[in-house]
């Protein structure tokens, strides 16, 4: 049988209560590196949970960048996982709404608070 392939997707949400700085902005900073465990840490635990958890790889955030408020942190990660037979195709809908009740309908993720309006989930 074939292996399975990995696809990607887009996961991007706002953070209100994570102060943007320049050294989010820098991939090597301390700040960066130091976030970035944080954001793995939530959204693999989230994602292994939701219907596509047994085929989840992993997340890589991607960037941190400035939000509309001085204090807001958009965080952007491109997410993997493995097809397979038994997995019909990727529902972003549904992984969307998942994330969405985990979340708290998109308030609360781990000791963060997000913007209600900001989860963005793209296959």
């Amino acid at each position: 049988p074939p292996s399975p392939a990995v696809r990607n997707f887009t996961l991007n949400f706002t953070i209100t209560n994570l102060q943007f700085t320049a050294d989010l902005a820098m991939p090597n900073s301390k700040k960066f590196k130091s976030t970035e465990k944080v954001m793995y840490y939530y959204t693999d635990s989230l994602l292994q949970k939701s219907s596509i958890g047994p085929y989840f790889t992993g997340c890589k955030v991607t960037g941190f960048r400035s939000g509309r408020d001085r204090d807001d942190t958009g965080v952007d990660a491109v997410c993997s996982y493995k097809t397979n037979v038994s997995l019909a195709t990727f529902d972003r809908e549904k992984v969307y709404h998942e994330l969405s009740t985990m979340t708290n309908g998109v308030t609360k993720l781990g000791h963060y608070s997000l913007e209600k309006n900001s989860l963005y989930v793209n296959g």
